[in-house]
């Protein structure tokens, strides 16, 4: 058996990969062109990769592919139904960040309402040195206790982002497909309209692309702030970063991007350095611990799918 791992680079050199050898060869590449996949999977068993995109163009015809593991929970880069017409089983993997992601949120929640950026910049360009005062409360800010904070998709991130909202002293509602008795479950209009902070954790789908409109950005409150950590085409891109511009929000955290990096023609790259913009470059998920947890349950998946078993498929 070979198992080819096409983009260990998205994994970091601090994590061992060694674990996919108990099956047989391993081939490890850093990252892989589109064009270079189905060259690389001709002989390969089973495919372990994060962003690389897998569809008829690209596996070729990789005869003895049989088991796909993305290193996410996300899985929008895999052609589903190509892969059953191929009878090429697709694996994810769940719950592995949910520690990592709610971490990223919260720091950037606190950092945009506290105005964390404005404060250290003033200490290290020395402004604080040559003044004249023991302080500076300018920009003001205020105390996230009693804010409102509006969850869109409540999955094991968001609920674990709404534990931490309200230990904070914010009052908590949510947005999920499915309403549920242990939270305040409102509609998506409802909770932009209402949130002081807004942070989204829905997956990508036809139902949640665009799902955070023009429209609906336009509804939010002045000085609202909104964090996507989920996938970057669940918001309208341009207005967001048209809406922070304008002062019509009171900042944005995006770790997550329509198309990544983002280039020079992208929104956020003529707002990436206002000081109540923060944008991290897709590394909420990418705790130490977090890509120990994904490699071991990778692993774990094609033990299971050596064994007969269905564990973390998503294509069934």
């Amino acid at each position: 058996m070979k198992t080819v791992i096409l983009d260990a680079g998205t994994l970091g050199d601090d994590v061992d990969l060694s674990v996919f050898g108990k099956f047989g060869e391993v081939e490890i590449f850093e990252r892989t062109d589109p064009a270079d996949v189905a060259r690389r999977l001709a002989d390969a068993d089973f495919a372990v990769l994060n962003k690389v995109k897998m569809n008829r163009e690209t596996v070729g015809e990789a005869k003895n592919l049989k088991l796909i593991c993305v290193a996410a929970t996300g899985y929008d880069n895999i052609d589903l139904p190509f892969m059953r017409s191929r009878g090429i089983g697709v694996c994810n993997v769940a719950g592995y960040s949910t520690d990592s992601v709610a971490q990223l949120t919260a720091a950037m929640a606190l950092s945009l309402v506290t105005n964390l950026p404005s404060f250290t910049s003033y200490v290290a360009d020395g402004s604080y040195s040559r003044g004249a005062s023991a302080n500076c409360l300018t920009p003001v800010y205020h105390e996230i206790a009693g804010m409102t904070w509006g969850i869109v998709g409540y999955g094991n991130i968001g609920r674990r982002v709404g534990e931490i909202a309200g230990a904070m002293g914010c009052r908590v509602i949510v947005c999920k497909r499915t309403p549920v008795p242990d939270a305040e479950c409102v509609t998506i209009d409802e909770l932009c309209g209402r949130a002081d902070i807004i942070s989204v954790h829905t997956p990508l789908s036809d139902e949640t692309r665009g799902l955070i409109s023009r429209e609906r950005i336009a509804k939010m409150k002045s000085g609202a702030v909104v964090i996507n950590v989920a996938r970057g085409a669940v918001c309208d891109e341009a207005a967001l970063c048209e809406a922070v511009r304008e002062g019509r929000l009171g900042g944005i955290g995006v770790d997550v991007y329509s198309s990544e990096p983002f280039r020079e023609d992208s929104p956020y790259y003529k707002i990436r350095q206002m000081p109540n913009v923060c944008l991290t470059p897709h590394m909420a998920w990418g705790s130490h611990e977090a890509r120990i947890r994904c490699v071991g349950e990778m692993a774990l998946n094609v033990e299971s799918f050596l064994n007969g078993g269905t564990r973390s498929r998503v294509d069934m």
